[in-house]
């Protein structure tokens, strides 16, 4: 099957999953979908701008407890690992993060 979408549309899915893989990690229950994202991506221009306008805005309470430049360094990590490890060789069939399988493998499924 040929991937025709625009090269941009297609690294803005593979940046989003591997947020969505980087939450299921550190054991956040956050979802980013698409129109999370893309309102996420009008906020800044700047990544870790974007998550620290989420936790201020989706996830105020973690600020009491954890501190925001923390809380967005350790997300930025976990997601270019997930990205790295999606860019090995032989790892195409993991590039997407799929969500409905981990949230299933939450409830016992």
């Amino acid at each position: 099957m040929v991937n025709d979408l625009p090269i941009q549309y297609r690294n803005d899915e593979v940046e989003r999953n591997a947020y969505n893989a980087a939450f299921y990690e550190l054991g956040f229950r956050w979802y980013w979908d698409s129109h999370t994202y893309y309102e996420l991506l009008g906020a800044s221009q700047d990544a870790g701008e974007r998550i620290c306008h989420y936790l201020q805005t989706r996830q105020p309470h973690l600020l009491k407890a954890y501190d925001a430049a923390f809380l967005v360094e350790v997300i930025q990590q976990k997601k270019a690992k997930h990205i790295e490890r999606c860019a090995a060789p032989g790892a195409a069939a993991s590039r997407y993060f799929d969500w409905a399988q981990a949230h299933a493998s939450e409830l016992g499924v």
